[in-house]
């Protein structure tokens, strides 16, 4: 077989096995670029992930054009069948990457990073490889180069919760925001925890806080606003 003859082949608007191969290596090629980069920012969902999604929704194009193709005699396909049910099955794939916490939710990037990749094993799965190509490109572009311009935007601030642990009863946050704005951290939501029982108050900031932020100095000036018995950064609320 000539090259000439499998490159028809692999442009070939029939299903055959040499572009259903093309497609589903493709597919895995390109899977692997954007689950690379979710890996590389400690996400749950990784190479494997996102490499299996993309090929599963290419096969399930694949599919869909073959069958009609088949069994109906229909030249071109009928791949809006299955297809249609990939977009919102893939929803519950992207509602698992992300995490609900008290103040704050995360994989919100990571859900969208799989519905689009879905979309690209689509976009593979009916020979369109150009533009499934560009569009990875795309994403990376967005995932990794606009990433590093919000950095610079916002100096290189990230969200974080300081969770304090106070032996009295505290009803403002004043004198926490005095002790924040001297550090120049932004305090975006607070939430209070009340014991009375026992006399303790627990208080979560969730604050954006440069890169360079000196925590140690930080909660030394937190410490000494009130009878504290513990203070901590977390993921989430306490």
């Amino acid at each position: 077989m000539t090259w000439t003859e499998i490159i028809d082949q692999i442009n070939a608007v029939e299903v055959n096995t040499l572009s259903s191969m093309f497609k589903l290596l493709l597919s895995l090629g390109l899977g692997c670029c954007v689950g690379a980069e979710r890996k590389r920012k400690g996400q749950i969902a990784g190479v494997r992930t996102f490499a299996l999604i993309c090929m599963g929704a290419t096969l399930a194009m694949i599919l869909s054009i073959y069958v009609p193709q088949e069994y109906m005699g229909l030249k071109n396909g009928d791949p809006g069948r299955i297809a249609a049910q990939v977009v919102s099955g893939i929803g519950f794939l992207g509602a698992g990457a992300i995490i609900q916490m008290k103040g704050s939710v995360r994989g919100l990037t990571t859900a969208a990073g799989i519905w689009i990749i879905a979309a690209i094993g689509m976009a593979v799965g009916l020979g369109m490889y150009t533009l499934a190509i560009f569009c990875t490109l795309l994403i990376l572009l967005i995932l990794v180069g606009i990433e590093k311009w919000e950095h610079v935007l916002h100096n290189g601030s990230e969200s974080r919760i300081v969770v304090i642990k106070i032996s009295e009863i505290v009803t403002t946050k004043q004198r926490y925001q005095e002790v924040l704005d001297r550090h120049k951290i932004h305090l975006g939501n607070v939430y209070m925890d009340y014991n009375y029982t026992d006399n303790k108050t627990t208080i979560n900031l969730v604050i954006l806080a440069r890169e360079t932020t000196d925590f140690m100095a930080l909660f030394e000036d937190l410490r000494a606003l009130y009878p504290t018995d513990s203070i901590r950064l977390a993921t989430q609320v306490g």
